[in-house]
């Protein structure tokens, strides 16, 4: 069982990491909230609970691999790097500007911590296989973790990948699905249904476990047993809410996929986030 004060930590922390979101798509008119307010909990327990990684040190050789493959949710990652100390929290405030390292959608060039440019949905499982596969025939012990929307399981080839992880046998690799339940166009559901998910993904020959994308004890518990599973990749299925947290956003999932917020929602968005009247967010 997860310590009280740690799991009170984590939840403050994605309150954190929910903020920055906000903030840094506000300054940049542009950006992904939705996906990224979905997925704080999920990348919050991956950063300050899960992985063995060293900010100070970004290409330590024994780290962990994160592969964010819903490339688009990139302001949920830098809001963790930047909090886990990879660069200033200060800079997150160039979101998007000419010349910053936080791009639209993740940049392995430019940024410490990032494994994986992604943006283009579908392949991030497939470099992650391949970073699995690297550890194992160098005998390493670092794992492997890949989050994917639900939108992105459409992709033919998250499933060629699903197989090839399987058919290999990649115990060092954990998928984690975003299940938030949009995508760009609409429900993912009505654009094009992939229900039954976890059927589906035990059929490909993973481990499912099935998890509350917004419960740090149920991710934490979920992580675990990934890990102690042996012979077969795992993948957690995280329910979730698209724009988490901000209400106007999770009423209107559609409209904040891809569009920031105003300075009036962004002070909004900062009161619900800290249980504050808008009038008292500067």
């Amino acid at each position: 069982m997860t310590d009280p004060q740690k799991l009170k930590e984590l939840r403050a922390l994605a309150v954190k990491l929910r903020r920055h979101i906000i903030e840094m798509t506000c300054a940049a008119a542009s950006g992904h909230p939705g996906g990224s307010l979905s997925a704080a909990d999920i990348v919050t327990v991956l950063y300050f609970h899960q992985l063995r990684v060293k900010p100070a040190q970004p290409h330590w050789p024994e780290r962990d691999r994160f592969v964010m493959s819903k490339g688009h949710a990139a302001p949920v990652l830098y809001a963790a790097l930047a909090e886990a100390g990879f660069f200033p929290v200060t800079y997150l405030k160039t979101l998007r500007r000419l010349g910053s390292a936080l791009q639209g959608h993740v940049d392995m060039l430019s940024l410490p911590g990032i494994e994986m440019s992604t943006g283009s949905l579908g392949q991030g499982l497939s470099a992650a296989n391949g970073m699995a596969l690297a550890a194992r025939l160098d005998k390493k012990s670092w794992r492997v973790y890949c989050l994917l929307g639900d939108g992105e399981c459409q992709e033919g080839q998250v499933w060629e990948a699903a197989m090839t992880a399987a058919h290999y046998k990649l115990d060092n690799l954990t998928a984690i699905v975003d299940q938030n339940k949009f995508q760009i166009d609409g429900p993912v559901a009505a654009i094009k249904n992939i229900a039954p998910l976890a059927a589906k993904w035990q059929a490909f020959g993973w481990n499912v476990i099935p998890c509350d994308g917004h419960d740090p004890a149920a991710l934490i518990a979920a992580f675990d047993k990934a890990g102690r599973t042996k012979g077969q990749p795992s993948v957690i299925i995280a329910e979730t809410i698209k724009g988490k947290g901000v209400s106007f956003m999770e009423a209107n999932p559609l409209d904040y996929h891809g569009k920031a917020p105003t300075a009036d929602e962004e002070k909004k968005a900062l009161a619900e986030l800290c249980g504050l009247d808008p009038e008292d967010i500067k």
